[in-house]
């Protein structure tokens, strides 16, 4: 198929075009560079610099390229970043998503995957979460993915969009070309590996004392190569109808595990710093991916914690300043 894949210089979506590209499809990246690197982009995709919030930049590549489907990766993604700048998420993140589905109209694009989030579960009924727990976001962040969502179905039942939803909370891990590159890093996994590589002095841990097994609050952890597979299988399935998945490990890792799981793999002992809980962080959430494995056949490769870990570690050892 002939592909377009907004975001596609970001982490996730330089995994997408990778995957994309060896599996032959023909990819078209489309990125403004805010928080991609040209370097990721994946040999052999094609690559427009654009931004969603200028509607002729995305008009033209579509008109020019004439992709039949979508996957859409391009967003503000920090939770954190949009409690403090709302209208970065709820304005940017919302308008830029209507200049492509809009775009994707005017030209027969027919089929998108929605890089979603289970930052729509702020307050889950049940663990682990799966795709009947009711929506309530937990920050602007998973607002804006929730409505885009909505646009998805809307647009389906007037326009005939076939989509899929795919939910999900912490990507982690790395091919052998492309890994997780941000400025400033704030995810859990890089951190620790920045600390190993002596790049930080120690990892900061919010909170002992949440009643999980050893204290530290509990999270979802999905290898990026296992979430492009289900991007991939969503795709495939979408003569099919609609979908909405939730995209998890089932269990979760605690912070101290991950950590721990860190120090036997590279052989650093990776001080801690215990700081004070950080407010509106629930002990445990972990997503239930059972939907997927049942109607696809999602199988993901990695597992377990240390199979993570140890696929980041090879590749910020090769590039220990990232791109």
């Amino acid at each position: 198929m002939k592909i377009l894949v907004t975001g596609g210089a970001g982490y996730i979506g330089s995994v997408a075009t990778e995957v994309l590209v060896e599996q032959g499809h023909d990819v078209l990246v489309f990125d403004n560079l805010q928080l991609g690197h040209r370097e990721a982009v994946a040999e052999g995709a094609a690559f427009v610099q654009g931004d969603l919030a200028n509607p002729a930049d995305i008009e033209s590549a579509i008109a020019g390229f004439k992709p039949e489907a979508v996957m859409h990766f391009a967003a503000n993604s920090l939770v954190g970043e949009s409690m403090t700048d709302p209208f970065k998420y709820l304005n940017d993140n919302v308008v830029n998503a209507l200049n492509l589905l809009r775009a994707m109209d005017d030209h027969d694009v027919g089929k998108i995957i929605f890089s979603s989030t289970a930052n729509l579960f702020a307050d889950p009924e049940k663990m682990p979460i799966d795709e009947g727990e009711r929506i309530v976001p937990g920050s602007p962040y998973g607002e804006s993915k929730g409505i885009i969502e909505r646009f998805l179905h809307w647009l389906s039942v007037t326009k005939g969009l076939r989509f899929a939803c795919l939910r999900y909370f912490n990507a982690a891990g790395a091919t052998e070309v492309h890994g997780e590159d941000h400025n400033p890093e704030l995810h859990l996994i890089p951190i620790v590996l920045q600390v190993a590589l002596g790049q930080r002095e120690s990892v900061s841990i919010f909170g002992d004392d949440y009643p999980t097994p050893d204290g530290t609050c509990v999270r979802d952890y999905i290898h990026v190569r296992d979430l492009i597979d289900a991007h991939v299988l969503a795709l495939k399935s979408l003569d099919e109808g609609n979908r909405t998945y939730n995209l998890g490990n089932g269990k979760g890792f605690s912070v101290l595990e991950v950590i721990e799981a860190a120090r036997k793999i590279t052989g650093h002992e990776i001080p801690v710093v215990m700081a004070p809980r950080r407010p509106g962080d629930p002990a445990t959430l972990v997503a239930s991916s059972e939907r997927i494995r049942e109607e696809l056949g999602w199988d993901p490769k990695y597992a377990e914690i240390e199979q993570i870990i140890e696929t980041a570690w090879a590749w910020h050892s090769k590039h220990p300043k990232g791109y």
